[in-house]
């Protein structure tokens, strides 16, 4: 009875009522300021500026901000039921790609922006959705055969190694919010004392990234990611196109990847010689380096490497022909016959 009445008496009493706080945004002022700080004819702050306070080029973000505009309704002008100016296009991106290239708070740019912290995480969403959503059938999309084909030409021309597809490499990024729990397995002792991430990527002469794997702990290296990613799934499956190059005189039946010393002496690698010896290996060593760092111009001429689409089958490969094409991708003997024939192609085109 005393439990009873205590809680009559504790229903009686009035709770307080908490009133959302009304922040008076100037939104067109906002939108004024930062036209003319960055896109007006005259701006207070040129493209050299834009450039390197946003990593990306003004032209880049306004052809952005257009495709936005008209791809979600999100992004385009409104009034509200008073007649008060919304958020433009403009301040809605801008506060997106400032969130994205300095990794801050979300209320850090109310100031300047005038968007709430609500808003600008519905802003960050919805740019990045609509960004992935407009280009992801350009940028995302799996490589086809002719996307192999002008590839092993553009890497044959300006860098002299026939057959090549990539170079491949992984980054660690600092993860500065890694939960206690986790910082172990996160952290290495060759990356520092802070918990990273590792990106697993490939990219071209051009600085196009064809592949990424991301959120793979920091503890692991290369080659761990290497063994749980799928980069290599489609070669082992049979479903990618068939590709074959012709190096000192040898016909080989499947593209490689540039790569460093810590990749595994595979089919699938083309890795430089840290202690080479004799003219032709510091040839090659010098040559392999380059071209993984993308350092080159593209040249015309024709092009040994051909990529063909893959031949339809009737039936899935068979486990037993998945095991032999991984076996056959992972042999050391046939990287070491690369590995020379590479050298010895290097060697031929660079003293006719």
């Amino acid at each position: 009875m005393e439990r009873e009445r205590e809680a009559a008496a504790a229903a009686q009493v009035p709770r307080p009522i908490r009133r959302r706080t009304y922040v008076r945004r100037e939104h067109d002022i906002a939108h004024q300021r930062l036209f003319n700080d960055y896109f007006a004819k005259k701006p207070r702050w040129g493209p050299t500026v834009f450039h390197r306070r946003f990593r990306m080029r003004r032209d880049l973000f306004l052809r952005i901000i257009q495709t936005l505009e008209a791809l979600d309704e999100y992004f385009q002008y409104w009034e509200d039921g008073v007649g008060r100016s919304g958020l433009t296009s403009l301040q809605k991106c801008m506060f997106a790609l400032r969130k994205l290239a300095y990794g801050t708070t979300t209320d850090m740019f109310d100031e300047y922006l005038h968007v709430g912290e609500t808003t600008g995480r519905e802003c960050l969403m919805n740019f990045c959705r609509g960004v992935a959503e407009a280009y992801s059938d350009i940028y995302l999309r799996r490589p086809a055969a002719e996307d192999f084909q002008a590839l092993m030409h553009m890497h044959e021309m300006a860098h002299g190694f026939p057959g090549m597809l990539w170079s491949i490499d992984c980054m660690h990024w600092e993860w500065k919010n890694c939960p206690t729990a986790w910082r172990g397995q996160f952290t290495s002792a060759y990356k520092g004392s802070h918990p990273t991430m590792i990106l697993e990527t490939i990219a071209d002469h051009r600085l196009w990234i064809w592949h990424a794997y991301f959120v793979v702990a920091g503890s692991n290296n290369d080659n761990n990611v290497l063994n749980s990613s799928n980069l290599l799934a489609d070669q082992c499956r049979g479903p990618g196109p068939a590709i074959e190059f012709t190096a000192n005189r040898r016909q080989y039946h499947m593209g490689y990847y540039l790569a460093y010393g810590i990749y595994p002496r595979w089919l699938v690698f083309v890795k430089t010689i840290s202690y080479p010896i004799g003219d032709r290996r510091v040839l090659f060593a010098a040559r392999q380096e380059a071209a993984r760092k993308d350092v080159g111009d593209d040249e015309c001429g024709s092009s040994s490497s051909t990529a063909t689409p893959p031949v339809a089958r009737g039936l899935p490969m068979g486990f037993n022909e998945v095991i032999a094409r991984q076996t056959s991708m992972r042999s050391q003997q046939d990287h070491a016959q690369l590995m020379n024939d590479m050298i010895e192609d290097v060697w031929k085109r660079n003293h006719h």
